[in-house]
């Protein structure tokens, strides 16, 4: 008898798993796509205004009309939607400023990526404008891809690529387009 119970019930088993499977849809379109999903932020803050310190010391102010925090991702981030400004001190509390359109702040790589109108005055007067700008805070590096044009005192350029130290002590670039650089000789040794 407990044999027949388990064959009659094996059966429906088999049944239904073969009705539930025959009877499925298969146009993959209704399903939600995990990769076009929209993002959801673990916080949201409008009109920020963030103050840098070291030692009780301002290094930077960083004001934005909106943040995004996406510290709830695999690969966190914040991200300025509406633009940004970012006043830096020197340790002589001498100010530079960036501006841009958009900025994104990469939490485990301390890699910011600025877009749209991005213009960097420094506090000795050097200047640096284009539509894309990377700055690697560990590092203190400034490079872009993009045309950028970039004065001095010294300088004046127009060009594509730039690779420089945060100072601006170290520069390189490719394909100028115009500009007037003053260097330096140096004596022989």
């Amino acid at each position: 008898m407990q044999h027949l119970f388990k064959h009659i019930f094996m059966s429906i088993a088999a049944t239904l798993f073969a009705a539930m499977l025959f009877s499925c849809d298969d146009d993959l379109s209704k399903l939600p796509n995990p990769n076009l999903t929209p993002l959801s932020p673990a916080g949201i803050a409008n009109n920020i205004r963030v103050v840098y310190t070291d030692s009780a010391k301002i290094k930077a102010v960083l004001t934005s009309k909106k943040n995004l925090d996406f510290s709830n991702q695999d690969f966190p981030y914040s991200e300025f939607p509406e633009g940004l400004q970012v006043d830096f001190y020197d340790d002589d509390d001498n100010k530079s400023v960036i501006v841009a359109d958009y900025g994104v702040l990469y939490n485990k790589t301390n890699l910011v990526e600025l877009k749209g109108n991005v213009h960097l005055k420094t506090h000795d007067g050097k200047t640096l404008k284009t539509q894309q700008l990377y700055w690697d805070q560990g590092n203190e590096w400034i490079f872009t891809e993009e045309r950028f044009q970039f004065t001095s005192p010294e300088t004046d350029m127009d060009a594509v690529r730039l690779d420089v130290s945060r100072d601006f002590k170290f520069f390189s670039s490719d394909r100028v387009f115009s500009g007037e650089v003053e260097i330096e000789e140096q004596p022989d040794s």
